[in-house]
């Protein structure tokens, strides 16, 4: 499959405005030439074949009315042709941009060799963004966390994503965060969805045609029947999204909503839906086209241009705390094991969507001494130490209550007697209590 949400589209946002410097300046010949070339490269490549004759004679009518004779080199141009593409077709998807290598590279991949190395070359760079994987963390009541920046290529970064499956396989609730993410390739969605589903129900995730130069393909994505990992079947599902989630994050979180296997939090997508894909234009420019459409598989609709609605409309900033209440709260009503948890870390969440602040009078009239510890005041926090040598710093959650740091089967309560504090009081999990008298 094509790759879904390109990374150009974020170079875009620092392409535009950078002029190239030290470079002759294009020609009316030029600029026809390169006019002309993007035309033929969308006929034959963007997804709807009547509207890209429609956009390559707009583009020529740019061109024959003078709009471009400003352009003076590569850069401005095109910009130019990129603003008059979205203009045209309401696709954000599209970006022409100037990357000489990039069409070297398109040529060389043909040679075998060649392609070896630039694969090989892929991999490092695809390594240094750890393939994506920017988070994975196990959160309060065994809910994993899954933070992506965007979607690799499955086939370099098999490893990688065989190894966060594998961290999250035994959690009772996972949360995806596509608030982020720019996209990518939905082979990766495909391999993640997979260990939400059974592996016997034939279940289809995504369906799509796409065009590459020229040639028509079409088909479906399937939930994996083989995975590296065990499957969360059945287990609360969470994907965090924001007005920068796009393109096959998107289809993460959609797909999945519409399955009903995955609740949504935080804010509109972007709404890019189309699966895109680079092709040079020349020998020094290229254009990032969407190539073809993706259809969900129960409407067999999309959100190109209006983006994807979360269950849950939240400011992105607070979807994780959200979801994370969600989940406990979706895990308790299954199994009343699982009520204590959500109500042990009801206030951590709570004092997380709203952080508890304490003036410097109330740091002070905690700080001292009690019956084997001390609490003092560094850099306008309260530092816990005991036995003289293990310090943890404590995390105010309201009401007297703190959070210790690292520490999850106990808490602290600050014990008020006529209007002082009198003692320090040890809260555990299980529901007993321990109580150190103050000393000073």
């Amino acid at each position: 499959m094509k790759k879904i949400g390109s990374t150009a589209i974020v170079a875009a946002v620092w392409f535009l405005g950078v002029g190239a410097t030290g470079e002759a300046s294009l020609t009316a010949a030029d600029r026809r030439q390169v006019v002309e070339q993007l035309g033929q490269t969308l006929e034959a490549n963007y997804v709807f074949a009547d509207k890209a004759k429609t956009l390559a004679a707009t583009l020529r009518a740019h061109l024959e009315r003078g709009d471009y004779d400003g352009a003076q080199d590569k850069d401005a141009l095109a910009q130019a042709l990129t603003k008059d593409l979205i203009a045209a077709s309401n696709d954000l998807h599209f970006f022409v941009g100037v990357d000489p290598a990039f069409a070297a590279d398109y040529a060389a991949r043909k040679d075998p060799a060649r392609a070896a190395e630039l694969r090989e070359t892929d991999r490092r760079d695809e390594a240094q963004k750890n393939f994506g994987f920017t988070d994975l963390r196990r959160l309060e009541g065994n809910v994993a966390y899954v933070g992506m920046s965007h979607f690799a290529e499955p086939e370099l970064a098999y490893d990688a994503a065989s190894a966060a499956m594998r961290f999250i396989e035994n959690s009772d609730a996972v949360i995806y965060d596509m608030r982020y993410n720019n996209g990518g390739y939905l082979e990766m969605a495909q391999l993640l969805a997979s260990q939400l589903f059974r592996a016997d129900k034939d279940q289809e995730l995504f369906d799509y045609y796409y065009t590459d130069d020229g040639r028509r393909v079409a088909r479906g994505q399937w939930v994996l029947t083989a995975i590296p990992a065990k499957r969360l079947t059945g287990k609360p599902v969470y994907v965090l999204t924001s007005s920068t989630s796009f393109s096959a994050a998107e289809w993460f979180g959609y797909s999945l909503q519409k399955l009903g296997r995955a609740t949504l939090v935080g804010e509109q997508t972007a709404g890019g839906a189309h699966p895109v894909d680079r092709k040079p234009v020349g020998t020094d420019f290229f254009v990032q086209v969407p190539i073809g459409q993706i259809h969900d598989p129960v409407d067999r609709g999309d959100f190109e241009a209006r983006g994807v609605t979360p269950d849950h409309v939240v400011a992105s900033a607070d979807a994780l705390v959200v979801a994370h209440r969600l989940a406990l709260a979706d895990m308790a009503k299954s199994d009343t094991a699982k009520q204590a948890d959500a109500a042990w870390f009801a206030p951590t969440l709570a004092a997380r969507a709203k952080a508890v602040q304490l003036t410097r009078a109330g740091l002070e009239a905690i700080a001292g001494r009690y019956e084997g510890r001390q609490i003092a005041i560094v850099d306008g926090k309260l530092l816990y130490t005991w036995r003289e040598r293990f310090r943890a710093t404590l995390e105010p959650l309201g009401n007297d209550l703190f959070a210790v740091e690292g520490v999850a089967d106990f808490r602290f309560r600050v014990v008020r007697k006529a209007g002082k504090i009198a003692a320090l009081e040890r809260i555990n999990r299980e529901g007993t209590t321990d109580s150190y008298a103050r000393l000073d």
